[in-house]
């Protein structure tokens, strides 16, 4: 599985049902992306407090308008990749959250993902 943003995007899910993305054409992979007032900096200051209050998170990558965390199961320890890239210009955060093992995931990472969003915008500017 491929890591990072080329040419403007994350890399695309695959056609098993356990990833979802901000940037995929397919229902069944999309989710929408966290939109925030404000500049990037601040953003980028409310996403990492989210993604650290959160538990088996580890920051892997923070390089500039990108970030790569991983998050550990509890059980079985997989491990599934998440990532955000905030595009210059535009006030959204892309993301994309997908299993590194396994076909399906039962929901976790789009639950995962939806949770970010609301306790992203429940945290003050």
């Amino acid at each position: 599985m491929k890591i990072g943003v080329t040419d403007g995007a994350l890399s695309p899910c695959p056609t098993s049902p356990n990833c979802v993305s901000t940037q995929s054409a397919d229902e069944r992979h999309r989710i929408e992306p966290i939109e925030y007032s404000g500049s990037q900096s601040e953003a980028k200051v409310k996403l990492l407090a989210v993604i650290r209050s959160m538990q088996r998170a580890a920051i892997v990558e923070d390089n500039g308008g990108y970030l790569h965390v991983t998050f550990t199961s509890a059980l079985f320890r997989f491990v599934d990749d998440v990532e955000f890239y905030f595009p210059g210009g535009r006030q959204i955060i892309q993301m994309r959250s997908a299993s590194r093992a396994g076909y399906y995931d039962f929901g976790v990472n789009r639950k995962r993902m939806e949770r970010i969003r609301s306790l992203f915008h429940l945290l003050p500017r």
